[in-house]
């Protein structure tokens, strides 16, 4: 589900010495020495999410180059306070405002270059295709909330291309968000016709079967191989129609 595998950002503001990486990855062979190699000054290491193939390294990665590792939940944060939403990072000229974006997982952040007008998605948004939420951290009415938030920074000219942590650069940030929600939200009523089929009125929390009766039902048409990340979202979107 890393479709061309973990986007590893280093950004650096032009004639300046310090680098910032986003994201540096899972621990793979070479990777993070080629990192260390490449990368003679790091002033900094963020991390959008805590799931490994974002945060693995990150740590070692702050060892190596003696620089601080923030992310927003504290056990991700080394020699640093965790991030918090707003909050304007400056290192060595280059800017960058943190959005806390909570959906893809509960401590989703997205991270705005305004100077760029250039957003970094995490996972709440991927290259190709669309994200899992995934539960039970992730969280739909979260989600929702989330890309509604991103959307008003593209809507006002704020951002115009997303950056994902997965999958090439898109280049067209307010139609992305736009199919996002509209995807979202299809994907939702497909659930509750699913639901009325299996006569389901409202869904048990404890009923373990259920999303797996939905997958098959909504995500028929889809790779079966894809049916366990499916079932991620349809608990959150299950979850989401429990609580309204």
């Amino acid at each position: 589900m890393t479709l061309d595998g973990t986007n590893t950002w280093v950004l650096r503001e032009p004639g300046a010495r310090k680098s910032v990486v986003v994201d540096p990855g899972p621990v793979e062979e070479g990777h993070l020495d080629l990192l260390d190699e490449q990368l003679e000054d790091v002033g900094l290491v963020l991390v959008t999410h805590h799931h490994f193939d974002h945060s693995e390294t990150a740590e070692e990665l702050g060892r190596r180059k003696g620089c601080p590792v923030r992310a927003w939940r504290p056990a991700y944060a080394f020699d640093a306070d965790p991030l918090t939403n707003g909050e304007a990072i400056d290192v060595d000229g280059l800017r960058l405002e943190v959005v806390f974006t909570p959906g893809h997982t509960d401590d989703s952040i997205s991270l705005l270059l305004p100077d760029e007008k250039v957003l970094l998605t995490g996972d709440m948004v991927l290259g190709r295709g669309t994200t899992v939420i995934a539960w039970p951290d992730g969280d739909l009415g979260a989600y929702f909330e989330s890309i509604e938030r991103m959307r008003e920074l593209a809507a006002s000219g704020a951002v115009e291309v997303l950056w994902p942590a997965h999958g090439p650069v898109l280049d067209d940030a307010l139609g992305t968000l736009d199919y996002y929600l509209v995807h979202r939200r299809q994907r939702l009523g497909q659930v509750e016709h699913a639901l009325t089929a299996l006569g389901v009125a409202r869904p048990d929390p404890d009923d373990e079967e259920l999303p797996r009766k939905v997958v098959e039902i909504v995500y028929q048409d889809v790779d079966e191989s894809l049916w366990g990340a499916a079932e991620w979202s349809v608990r959150a979107q299950l979850a989401y129609l429990g609580s309204r």
